[in-house]
């Protein structure tokens, strides 16, 4: 490929507006450290006509969109085919610093993860954004399913927590990981990590999905080893029967109000169980 093939190749111009981005002003955990909030992104591909996005519809949410759900909510009477979408995803990985902080902790989040959860997270949505408005500006149609009108996440049900465009699932569909005991995705970059995604209406050549099961990555699943993340759970919402959502969600509730007493700034978080495990920065050795 030469290089002006390369200038218009959209898988190219995709992860080079991805990553201009991130190597950007915008991602910093606080304005007056300058620190990055995130390490570099890895991004994945699936395309829209993927069976897959039929399948979440019944293993996630009969709500679940699919790509083009989606893409007709930001594209009214569009002509366009599944087969014409591609479904762009990336992960966000926790840099160094902030995981060496917050594996010390074990109730409470450390400064740096609170940050990421809520600086890192605006810079996440404004990712989005950004490369909707940088497809546009080459002429590509692109949609954010995570901030059109309509994206709710949901109590109740299966799973007693979900959402109609589910992040996580989207990265496993572009090939960038698989489900652990705690419900958090394992990838590359490990455990430790933030993702979202774009549909556009350009052809890309999906990401192979180097797994035939939804668990392959954890070693509990895939070994019957490790549970390492439901000694690191301060509330036990993870045990051998998976990940308990209401006492998830019922500690987390009570986060914000340490980060603004301890911290000084508004923000939550927890994610104990994405460190100090065999999978915070990168698929365990054994299963690769």
């Amino acid at each position: 490929m030469t290089l002006s093939q390369k200038k218009d190749d959209p898988a190219v111009v995709i992860i080079a507006a991805i990553c201009d981005y991130w190597a950007g002003p915008d991602n910093v955990l606080d304005d007056a450290s300058g620190e990055r909030a995130w390490d570099k992104p890895i991004v994945g591909f699936a395309r829209g006509d993927d069976p897959i996005f039929q399948q979440f519809k019944e293993v996630v949410d009969r709500e679940h969109w699919a790509p083009l759900d989606a893409f007709a909510r930001a594209f009214p009477g569009t002509d366009a085919r599944p087969e014409d979408l591609t479904v762009i995803s990336w992960v966000l990985p926790q840099t160094r610093a902030t995981r060496l902080d917050h594996r010390k902790e074990t109730r409470y989040p450390s400064m740096r993860w609170a940050r990421s959860r809520t600086r890192g997270e605006s810079f996440n949505l404004r990712l989005r954004t950004h490369l909707v408005n940088a497809l546009a500006e080459r002429g590509i149609q692109a949609a954010a399913p995570g901030l059109l009108p309509g994206y709710c996440s949901k109590s109740g049900g299966r799973w007693v927590k979900t959402s109609n465009w589910s992040e996580r699932h989207i990265a496993f569909a572009a090939g960038l990981g698989t489900f652990g005991l705690c419900d958090g995705l394992i990838t590359p970059a490990g455990k430790a990590m933030r993702v979202g995604s774009v549909v556009a209406r350009a052809e890309v050549p999906p990401t192979p999905r180097l797994y035939a099961d939804h668990h392959a990555y954890c070693l509990f699943y895939a070994k019957g080893t490790c549970g390492k993340c439901m000694t690191r759970c301060p509330v036990g919402a993870i045990t051998e029967a998976g990940h308990d959502k209401m006492k998830c969600d019922a500690h987390l509730e009570k986060m914000g109000a340490f980060v603004e007493t301890t911290y000084g700034f508004k923000g939550y978080g927890c994610g104990l169980c994405q460190v100090g495990v065999p999978c915070e920065s990168g698929i365990p050795k054994s299963l690769r």
